[in-house]
């Protein structure tokens, strides 16, 4: 039984999409995952955190901008671009196991993860978005748990495996990928909403904005993308501050980032639902107000030792920091013409994590000239803009009569 409700769709196309975007997306973190042992062994400066979660971005980035401006994923198969995504992505992520590695040679390692994550990620809500029209907001809300699930994975697996090599964490989420891009490409055909890009067209990269519905969206988009990876890049800097705050404090690491960042992918199923009975919009909005309080609340949780406050805190705050990211991707999804929808949610994802760059190095240079407990505040300023495009939006359709967005 099809769990959206879209035509007569075989059960499993959904699932198959979920498992497979959880195995590869498991790449994106998986050096956060072993960062203190990448430290130690390669012998790297504290700073490198941000330097090599960044470079994951940037190399994401350097991948949709290709990816968008050759509108690979609508000119071909987008199950067979997944597969040799994942396949190069596996490939360069385990790279980061030879002993002979320096700075620079992880940084170009972890660059390749990230641009062949342009082909995972975003493609794989093209997949999705091919097969299901009706209930789109559900079934993004499945596949960004996923991906949500998967970028915390790493953080369980090293937590699981402390007495094993450090090494396995990047060999096992290899493994994965290959298995998940495999699974795409023998279980998930073209779907029936899919219609093929005939040609090479650039100027499709820049008409996309011309579109209200796109911009609008693409905008809450950004918004909440300052916020997110820079919320998840942190978390176990957060959790190391507050331990050393407070010595008495026994907070396990690794399995509460895995905690706090896996329970957001909860959240996505969550507010895919919640978008069917109250709008996709307000339900974005909601999320997304709810995250900007959680930067304002933020330095709170440095001042107690409280175990339930402090993690619970933060586990509220993972859930919300991501559950509108589905809801984003939907309305860029229902508002791209059919034939353009690949290439339109690649483009904004493409400058969106360029946004994640930032928010996450300006992080990294904060912590060493300002108190680290006030600096997540700044991460409210990314909510606010969206919020008030969303506001804007909404005000101005309340004052005109109009109620449902005209786009969905």
């Amino acid at each position: 039984m099809n769990p959206i409700g879209d035509l007569n769709i075989p059960g499993r196309i959904l699932p198959v999409i979920v498992l497979s975007q959880f195995c590869c997306t498991s790449l994106w973190f998986a050096g956060n995952g072993v960062m203190d042992d990448l430290v130690y062994n390669f012998h790297l400066e504290t700073g490198a955190l941000g330097h090599l979660t960044s470079t994951v971005q940037f190399g994401f980035i350097t991948g949709t901008l290709l990816f968008a401006l050759l509108s690979v994923a609508d000119r071909f198969s987008p199950s067979r671009v997944f597969l040799l995504s994942a396949l190069a992505g596996a490939l360069f992520n385990a790279g980061v196991i030879w002993e002979g590695n320096s700075l620079y040679s992880l940084l170009l390692l972890r660059f390749f993860t990230g641009f062949f994550l342009a082909g995972i990620y975003p493609v794989g809500m093209k997949i999705a978005a091919d097969y299901y029209e009706q209930g789109l907001g559900k079934s993004l809300g499945y596949l960004v748990g996923a991906l949500v699930i998967g970028t915390a994975f790493p953080h369980l697996l090293r937590g699981l495996t402390g007495s094993l090599p450090w090494k396995f964490v990047l060999i096992t989420t290899s493994f994965l990928a290959v298995l998940g891009g495999l699974l795409m490409l023998l279980f998930i055909p073209d779907g029936p909403y899919r219609k093929q890009s005939q040609k090479l067209d650039l100027s499709a990269f820049f008409n996309l904005f011309r579109n209200r519905g796109v911009r609008s969206a693409a905008f809450g988009y950004f918004g909440h993308m300052w916020e997110l990876y820079a919320f998840w890049a942190f978390v176990p800097v957060i959790l190391k501050t507050h331990n050393d705050l407070f010595p008495s404090s026994t907070l396990n690491i690794p399995a509460l980032s895995f905690i706090i960042i896996g329970m957001g992918g909860f959240a996505c199923v969550l507010g895919g639902y919640l978008s069917m009975k109250i709008g996709t919009r307000r339900t974005a909005f909601t999320a997304l107000l709810l995250s900007c309080i959680c930067c304002f609340v933020s330095p709170f949780i440095f001042f107690t030792n409280s175990f339930i406050l402090t993690a619970g805190f933060l586990i509220f705050w993972g859930c919300v920091v991501i559950a509108d990211s589905p809801l984003f991707s939907t309305l860029v999804a229902q508002s791209a013409l059919p034939e353009l929808r690949g290439t339109a949610l690649t483009i904004v994802n493409c400058i969106g994590f360029s946004i994640t760059i930032i928010s996450i190095q300006v992080l990294t240079v904060l912590r060493n000239i300002i108190d680290p407990k006030y600096i997540y505040i700044l991460l409210a300023l990314g909510p606010v803009l969206g919020l008030i495009v969303l506001y804007n939006k909404e005000d101005i359709r309340a004052r005109s009569g109009v109620t449902k967005p005209e786009y969905l």
